[in-house]
């Protein structure tokens, strides 16, 4: 069937207290694209963010975002007061999130929450907690104890921690309690807030695209707890970590950092701790986009310690076996595989074999160089097309930027004149083709300049962090989208 969605983080909805979050805000965006005739709504991952702010490096492949939570409803729950809302510092530029002021307000907000809170022995959060024993309790530890350590990564702390010598543990559920509860009240004001987001979403039609990032950062909850799972050494250190090669636009590659799965580890245990993830992903989203897919079929490994990617090498991944356990056991899930760069024959081969639907970037179509496969009449049915993902320049910044010679081809190929009608002729192009589903951040449908842009990838610090202002979202937007809905099928 054919449809059509936007794409646009939890982190850019306007809201009044500086991040987006699950407030009246998010249910009117949801409205908005209802109007707009969208079936589909994309977000970056919703784990907690750490040190860049970065939805793909989080404390937990399983929790929650406690930023967003709507500080309004726990003004209605009576937990905090407006004045308490009101008097918190969001920075002073609502296009932008402050996420070094957020962290130093918000969960002085949340703790005042949890503080006036009665519901630690109510049916309601207990069922909460059992249903998610498999993560939870370490997670509440893993962040309790980083407070305790003045937010340094588990690498640093004492030897029985970092090792979790079982006495070391308990004295530390003992001594923590009251914060190990707090973490785990945030998750479910987290949970049931976005539950409820979803469930109105889902009665317009909507459907929630959510996205799993392949790997865990190092200062994780899920490393710390399962170092099984990873290429660690004895003391718990990295042995190798993931990156990219080198290439033309990186001579160094990219250093990821994040810790490489035991594969093999994986394998014996008919990937239990995946499907356990993917349980708990296809519980918060409809469809899920795994990221970096090609690193399923193989990963470039680098030796820990290794200044830059350069002298890393590829490693065969658990190819299909995953995905055939993962539909053995879970039935037939909405999944996208996210299949950008440079693919070898035996990616594309495990791509078509597990039927998963792949991702077309017309962004990364016109180059007057060389021919695309990203280029429109090259689609087949079963694939996304995009204009671009949060790691692109928004299309008026591409037409900006890019090589002249590119955006001259451009202009060609979509036989238009002039760049100001560029814009309207790309997000056409990809509602006109064949790819069963559409897919433009939403930027690009209001026009908007590199100023909007969402990551810049391998900098740190100036990330994650535009978000739409109260207004710009019109009734004409919704009409004109809904338009181009309707002419091209959608």
């Amino acid at each position: 069937m054919r449809n059509c969605g936007v794409l646009l983080p939890i982190t850019s909805i306007p809201s009044k207290y500086g991040i987006g979050g699950f407030s009246k805000e998010a249910y009117e965006f949801v409205d908005f694209l209802d109007n707009a005739g969208q079936k589909l709504w994309q977000i970056l991952p919703l784990g907690p963010t750490s040190y860049g702010d970065s939805p793909y490096q989080s404390f937990s492949c399983f929790a929650g975002n406690p930023y967003f939570i709507d500080l309004e409803k726990l003004v209605e729950e009576g937990l905090i007061t407006a004045a308490d809302c009101e008097a918190s510092d969001y920075g002073d530029n609502p296009m932008y999130v402050d996420y070094a002021r957020i962290y130093k307000g918000r969960f002085k907000l949340l703790r005042k929450a949890f503080g006036a809170w009665k519901g630690a022995d109510s049916d309601e959060f207990k069922a909460y907690v059992v249903a998610n024993e498999e993560w939870l309790p370490d997670y509440a530890l893993f962040m309790a104890l980083k407070n305790a350590n003045k937010d340094k990564c588990w690498r640093e702390w004492s030897e029985d921690l970092r090792l979790r010598k079982a006495s070391a543990l308990e004295n530390a559920r003992q001594t923590y309690a009251k914060d190990i509860l707090f973490y785990e009240f945030l998750q479910y004001k987290f949970t049931v807030q976005w539950m409820e987001l979803k469930a109105y979403a889902n009665k317009k039609g909507i459907q929630i695209v959510g996205d799993i990032p392949i790997y865990a950062a190092y200062d994780s909850s899920d490393v710390w707890a399962n170092p099984e799972l990873f290429q660690l050494d004895e003391n718990r250190d990295p042995v190798s970590v993931a990156g990219c090669p080198p290439d033309a636009f990186s001579a160094d590659g990219q250093l990821w950092g994040n810790p490489l799965y035991t594969w093999e580890y994986h394998k014996q245990t008919e990937f239990a701790w995946w499907l356990k993830r993917f349980a708990k992903v296809f519980d918060l989203y409809d469809i899920v986009r795994i990221d970096h897919f090609r690193g399923f079929d193989e990963y470039f490994s680098i030796k820990f310690g290794e200044p830059t990617a350069a002298g890393g090498h590829w490693v065969k991944g658990p190819g299909y076996d995953l995905f055939e356990v993962m539909k053995k056991k879970m039935g037939k899930k909405q999944v996208i595989a996210e299949d950008l760069g440079y693919l070898t024959p035996s990616v594309i081969k495990l791509v078509k074999k597990t039927g998963f639907p792949g991702m077309k970037v017309l962004l990364f179509a016109f180059d007057e160089r060389e021919p695309s496969n990203y280029l429109p009449h090259n689609y087949g049915t079963n694939s996304i097309v995009y204009t671009g993902t949060h790691d692109n320049d928004t299309i008026e910044g591409w037409i900006k930027s890019a090589a002249k010679a590119d955006v001259r081809f451009a202009r060609k190929y979509l036989g238009v004149k002039s760049n100001k009608d560029l814009r309207m002729a790309i997000i056409r192009s990809g509602l006109m083709s064949v790819a069963d589903t559409f897919i433009a951040p939403l930027q690009d449908y209001l026009g908007l300049d590199n100023a909007a842009r969402i990551n810049h990838p391998s900098t740190i610090g100036d990330n994650w962090k535009w978000r739409l202002v109260p207004g710009q979202l019109t009734e004409e937007k919704a009409d004109e989208m809904k338009a181009l809905m309707r002419m091209y099928a959608r």
